[in-house]
């Protein structure tokens, strides 16, 4: 027996999702339609509150339910974290090993992609640096070569202006056996090595 239409748009709404296959997508469906009206309608109310009100910082890009995000309102920096979308800058927070503030830059240099310097947040950072008085840019996108040209764009682009440039540290986890590590992480971590 065939799905009804209704439920194939829904499961076909849910397979949208990032890491959702078919079968996952078919629980969820099934599970909205088992949930009694009050969930649904929770669930309704918080998809179209994060649609309406979820937009961006207009001074780092980061998430925020008005002009400015929490981080931008309550902190005031002289180093910016720069990163790839607004998940890391909640991944950094969780951590917290950096005080400062962040800039989002929604993305990385791609070619392949099409994405270049004019279709990620790059303007907005080269008017804060000019704007505010900083002392050090953290490049902290992913260590995958799309992050690292993104890493060196920037550098070659916030050098000229006397700002340090530093990129975050890669390497090793922690937990990880050397004998299981991939040559580029092992290798990374070398040169990365620190003082003791």
């Amino acid at each position: 027996m065939n799905n009804l239409d209704c439920i194939n748009r829904l499961i076909n709404c849910f397979t949208n999702l990032p890491g959702v296959g078919y079968k996952t997508a078919e629980r969820y469906a099934y599970k909205i339609i088992e949930s009694d009206s009050s969930f649904t309608e929770e669930f309704i109310t918080a998809m179209r509150a994060v649609k309406s009100n979820v937009k961006f910082c207009v001074t780092c890009g980061n998430f925020a339910e008005k002009d400015s995000c929490n981080i931008c309102d309550k902190r005031k920096s002289e180093t910016v974290c720069v990163v790839r979308d607004p998940r890391d800058v909640i991944a950094i927070e969780k951590s917290g090993a950096f005080r400062g503030t962040y800039h989002v830059l929604h993305g990385v240099l791609s070619p392949l992609d099409k994405k270049g310097p004019d279709d990620i947040n790059l303007k907005s950072l080269l008017v804060r640096i000019r704007e505010q008085s900083l002392r050090e840019i953290i490049i902290a996108t992913n260590p995958d070569v799309e992050g690292e040209a993104t890493a060196n764009y920037i550098a070659s682009l916030v050098k000229p202006s006397g700002i340090r440039v530093t990129r975050i540290a890669q390497g090793l986890a922690l937990g990880t056996n050397l004998e299981y590590a991939d040559t580029v992480t092992l290798s990374s971590a070398i040169n990365n090595r620190v003082v003791l």
